[in-house]
């Protein structure tokens, strides 16, 4: 999913409710080339070891990166050890709870435009394409270490065993859109699950939810619940 884990992006957001944090990873992130912790206080007025300690948190809440290299074009004994410095490890940090994907919708919807204006099909069908190209593709990425229920863990899904050898899905990552447009956005998300699956090597046919094929939406047992199941095997 290319997706830094939920809890991962909480705290980093949380991290960044220290205002010297947050002018420090505003610097970071604005600098031209990766920044020593001597310029970083400097520019924003900090003792050197106030400085290094925020830095060195939020390099440990994945906002920040490190790489240590000789400056000045010295190279060879007697030219000094590397600086460490820092760059930005993202460019934008977003997180809600529940855990939201709509990134990926639109994502998914821009690219189906695209498609159905360069192909002229239609935009349903290009969305459903789409839907299940990319999730097929995320799927077989992450299939060296993730299984199809890890796969769903790590997309926002919230699976969990239905005790009888499926799986339920108690978080809708597009929950918002869906509520004002089930048919589009459950049939894309039927889509995404069914390339997933498909990616990480599920029988076909276990995910049960407005599809390609146009299965019908369950239906969620509660609010925010997805409107798709995972059947037993």
């Amino acid at each position: 999913m290319n997706r830094v884990p939920w809890i991962r992006r909480i705290a980093a957001l949380a991290s960044l409710g220290d205002e010297t944090r947050r002018r420090l990873f505003d610097f970071v992130a604005s600098a031209e080339d990766a920044v020593g912790r001597d310029d970083a206080a400097g520019a924003l007025g900090l003792a050197r070891s106030t400085a290094s300690f925020h830095l060195d948190r939020l390099v440990q809440d994945g906002l920040l990166a490190v790489e240590f290299r000789k400056l000045g074009g010295r190279e060879g004994p007697g030219s000094g050890r590397p600086a460490k410095l820092y760059r930005a490890a993202v460019q934008e940090v977003a997180a809600s709870v529940p855990d939201r994907n709509y990134d990926l919708a639109a994502e998914l919807l821009v690219a189906a435009v695209e498609a159905s204006t360069a192909d002229g099909v239609p935009a349903r069908e290009a969305l459903l394409r789409a839907a299940y190209t990319r999730g097929q593709a995320a799927a077989q990425a992450a299939a060296a270490t993730e299984g199809f229920a890890e796969f769903l863990a790590a997309a926002g899904y919230r699976p969990e065993s239905d005790g009888e050898g499926g799986l339920i899905l108690l978080n809708c990552p597009f929950h918002r859109l869906a509520a004002g447009h089930t048919d589009v956005v459950c049939a894309m998300n039927g889509a995404f699950l069914n390339g997933a699956a498909a990616g990480c090597g599920v029988a076909p046919g276990r995910v049960e939810a407005l599809d390609v094929e146009g299965l019908r939406a369950c239906g969620a047992a509660r609010p925010g619940q997805c409107c798709a199941r995972i059947r037993p095997l």
